[in-house]
């Protein structure tokens, strides 16, 4: 029987584009049931196939501006004109509940989270190389190659970033990838700090 936590554990993942974050996120999704991915909140519109409250949270600029001004955002970011937001209410509750909850945000968004979380845990994906990286990335036969070269030099500046994470996990084998994550989750919960609650009163 697993012990009840005290408060979960708030894991940010990130990690350049091509890296195959999302397939890393549903395998380790697919053996921790007790993870709350957190759904982002965005003012874009839905693109086919996708869902609300499954991919995003769809609002208006008005509401999303209105909760910017509520001071209710754990962190967002604007890209290509469209809001794109953490809801810090859904989180704490999920913490509070003893909850894991996993964020897959870009390096900005986790640096934001970092500063009003220090607690969190901050994990940042990487290929097994930068050339494994680019032939990902022409691999997917969906770009143009100058929106490639772009998307490279995007890395290269996440990569310049990847001082302030926690840990540093090599997408090689997504199974391993996922192992790595679940094997980081198990000693963050294994602090001290995350246990004393264990021993109070003894």
């Amino acid at each position: 029987m697993k012990q009840k936590k005290a408060r979960g554990q708030l894991i940010v993942l990130s990690g350049p584009s091509g890296v195959g974050k999302s397939t890393v996120i549903s395998e380790l999704l697919s053996e921790r049931t007790d993870i709350y991915f957190s759904v982002s909140f965005t003012t874009r519109a839905p693109r086919v196939g996708e869902a609300d409250g499954v991919n995003y949270y769809f609002v208006s600029r008005d509401d999303f501006e209105g909760m910017i001004a509520r001071n209710e955002l754990l962190e967002y970011a604007e890209y290509v004109h469209n809001y794109y937001g953490t809801s810090l209410r859904l989180i704490q509750e999920k913490l509070e509940q003893g909850i894991d909850v996993l964020l897959d945000i870009e390096v900005q968004g986790a640096a934001k989270v970092r500063a009003r979380c220090p607690e969190a845990v901050l994990i940042f994906i990487v290929p097994p190389s930068f050339e494994e990286l680019s032939r990902r990335l022409h691999g997917r036969a969906t770009d143009q190659e100058e929106v490639i070269q772009g998307r490279l030099t995007k890395a290269r500046e996440e990569y310049r970033e990847i001082p302030h994470y926690d840990y540093l996990v090599v997408n090689d084998k997504v199974s391993e990838a996922a192992a790595e994550i679940t094997a980081i989750l198990m000693a963050e919960d294994c602090r001290t700090q995350n246990r004393l609650h264990l021993v109070e009163g003894v």
